[in-house]
């Protein structure tokens, strides 16, 4: 396939929930983020959550749907903690070509849809794309 038809190419994803979250602001990574909340799974989604379990810790993608849209400026951005310039593949920033984010949580609870988390770096009603396990 060559550059120009490879530019051409439309990905559309769909949401399986969302997440609930009453927090005012969130913590910047999951790594240091020990705020709880919900993942709200879809009902045509939820027979996906069989054989999760609390304790499990779950991989989980999701759409930076309060980030702006991404320009060729963004490729290079300040890292918020240190302000140093530095490419957006190497940094952990929102704004990003295709605004996805990863975060791993621990699994609290599950109440039928409803995944009780920790380690919460999303804002309420950010778009939940896919959850993984985690394995190491």
């Amino acid at each position: 396939m060559d550059n120009s038809a490879q530019e051409t190419i439309a990905i559309t994803f769909t949401p399986i929930g969302f997440v609930e979250n009453k927090a005012e602001d969130v913590p910047r990574h999951w790594t240091v983020s020990s705020l709880e909340g919900v993942l709200a799974v879809l009902p045509q989604y939820q027979g996906g959550l069989t054989d999760l379990a609390p304790g499990q810790r779950i991989v989980v993608l999701f759409h930076f749907h309060r980030s702006g849209p991404f320009t060729g400026k963004d490729l290079r951005q300040a890292k918020r903690e240190t302000g140093i310039i530095k490419g957006v593949f190497s940094i952990c920033s929102p704004r990003r070509p295709n605004a996805i984010g990863m975060s791993v949580l621990e699994v609290l609870a599950i109440d039928g849809g409803r995944i009780r988390v920790k380690g919460l770096d999303m804002f309420e009603g950010t778009p939940v794309l896919d959850i993984k396990p985690h394995i190491v």
